[in-house]
């Protein structure tokens, strides 16, 4: 199965009701949301998704109803953090029936595995489908980096042919891309490091605040792409504090009070998280609306 790794993919948060069920509606909106601001894909299931308190039938009918929305417009990527092999599996299997056109995988969740086991366990999820899978490296939140030689073992497999690029490190970019040119698609994988990312070479943005602003994360990716560098940096250093949101312990619930106030989400979360509160909400909500107030005008 053939996937252009490319462009903006947000990924995307899970919605719930007020009694912590799936708000399949509102869920819609938002992808639609992205999907009309010329996001090229749309992740489910990370970090942003809450995937660690959904359970395995709530991820199937998100990607099923992302999968009915979009009708093919853009391909649904689904997330794996798994804590085996064979839960890894199991997983992929899920997704291709449920009709996801690709798979984000990260390092085996809890256990501590060493360079050899990650290999094996990414390699072996590899050979057990047909989806193609972007290899999610981020060993500052998770504790295990993908180097450059688990990635030339890794290769091996044709459909391992993307790298969401997390580690912070923005030379990492250049390496990727002088080691694997064209062979290992990258797409930027932290919002305060994206653009840089992107001039660098970057495919691709997984992107966060583009959850609540959508326009504007598109907006920067194209004018890059299409080498207008000085019109994406004033877009970009307007939205240097909303991107900040995204690299907190909160960064959930942050993105969800922006969705709040852009019109397309809702603050209520999975407990243990709790929407925010006190002194930290209100910090959080004048960065967000200095933002909307200041909303940049974007170029055609």
């Amino acid at each position: 199965m053939n996937l252009t790794w490319k462009g903006v993919m947000p990924a995307v948060t899970t919605k719930f009701t007020a009694d912590d069920r799936l708000d399949l509606d509102l869920f819609a909106l938002n992808i639609r949301a992205q999907l009309d601001a010329g996001a090229e894909g749309i992740i489910l299931g990370g970090t942003l998704g809450e995937a660690s308190t959904l359970s395995k039938e709530e991820k199937s009918e998100l990607v099923k109803t992302a999968v009915a929305v979009i009708a093919g417009r853009a391909p649904v990527i689904l997330n794996i953090a798994e804590q085996s092999t064979k839960g890894a599996i199991a997983a992929a299997h899920t997704a291709e029936r449920d009709g996801a056109t690709g798979l984000m995988m990260l390092p085996p969740m809890r256990y501590s595995a060493d360079e050899r086991e990650t290999v094996a366990y990414f390699s072996e999820t590899a050979r057990n489908t047909g989806l193609p899978i972007m290899i999610y490296n981020n060993p500052v939140d998770y504790k295990t980096e993908v180097t450059l030689p688990m990635f030339d073992a890794l290769l091996r497999h044709d459909n391992i042919q993307a790298v969401k690029e997390s580690t912070r490190d923005i030379t990492n970019v250049t390496r990727l891309i002088n080691r694997f040119g064209e062979r290992l698609k990258i797409l930027a994988g932290v919002d305060t490091l994206a653009l840089e990312s992107l001039v660098l070479g970057a495919d691709g943005w997984v992107a966060g605040l583009c959850d609540a602003f959508p326009r504007e994360t598109v907006a920067i990716y194209k004018l890059v792409k299409a080498g207008r560098i000085p019109e994406a940096v004033l877009i970009y250093r307007w939205f240097l504090p909303l991107l900040e949101l995204d690299i907190s312990a909160r960064l959930v619930q942050n993105i969800k009070l922006a969705e709040v106030a852009t019109g397309i989400g809702s603050e209520n979360v999975r407990p243990p998280r709790l929407p925010l509160a006190g002194e930290e909400r209100e910090r959080v909500l004048a960065i967000i609306e200095h933002g909307i107030k200041t909303r940049p005008v974007l170029p055609e």
